[in-house]
């Protein structure tokens, strides 16, 4: 998996990326979680979620946002990082013209910044999000939301209850011609540590349910 560096509105991104399969592979962008709290490329669980795609011959990215690890620049309270994913998919996107499919998935802050992307990005066929901070971030912009995807919890998440996660998924579900998956792992906290086996059989079961009901060419 080659070390890549993109150039993004604050200079230098940091990323990882892994070819796809074939010319038509498609496309998975990974967001980790908050700069200030830690958070960087290498996480588990963004780890967890690249592989995962990797695994099935997608082309993937996971990267630093800015001021994080090599990446130029500081933190910028989600806008400026709103900004750095947009940068990394339009640099997937440009070297892979034939993509079949588009992917946002991200793991606590990482999730909010996708959804946002999900918003600005109509084509992205598929979200993955993980641990999403519901409590501190308003998601009332998801509307309504462009595409079908998988919101994953844990049930002792201290962090983000589960109940404020519900009240959002609750709401995307009333949301005509998308079907959002909700799963909530039992005694799983918000950092996942005992439980990343979990993640990886939850998010890769719906990924492959979703190639299989639109498999690529």
């Amino acid at each position: 998996m080659p070390d890549v560096i993109l150039t993004g509105a604050a200079g230098r991104i940091e990323g990882r990326y892994s070819p796809g399969k074939t010319d038509n592979a498609p496309i998975a962008l990974i967001l980790h979680p908050h700069p200030k709290a830690g958070g960087h490329m290498n996480h588990p669980v963004s780890v967890q979620l690249y592989h995962l795609f990797m695994k099935r011959g997608f082309a993937t990215l996971r990267f630093n946002f800015r001021g994080v690890g090599r990446s130029q620049g500081e933190f910028d309270s989600g806008i400026g990082e709103l900004a750095d994913a947009a940068t990394a998919l339009d640099w997937l996107q440009a070297n892979n013209p034939a993509a079949a499919q588009t992917w946002v998935a991200g793991y606590s802050f990482g999730a909010y910044i996708g959804m946002q992307l999900l918003m600005r990005r109509p084509e992205t066929d598929g979200f993955i999000s993980v641990s999403p901070p519901t409590n501190m971030y308003d998601f009332s912009f998801l509307a309504p939301c462009p595409a079908s995807g998988l919101i994953l919890t844990g049930g002792a998440d201290t962090v983000v209850p589960p109940v404020e996660v519900e009240r959002v998924v609750s709401k995307l579900r009333t949301q005509k011609g998308i079907v959002i998956d909700y799963e909530v792992i039992d005694k799983a906290t918000h950092f996942w540590a005992e439980h990343l086996p979990f993640v990886e059989q939850t998010v890769g079961g719906y990924i492959d349910k979703r190639l299989e009901a639109n498999p690529i060419p």
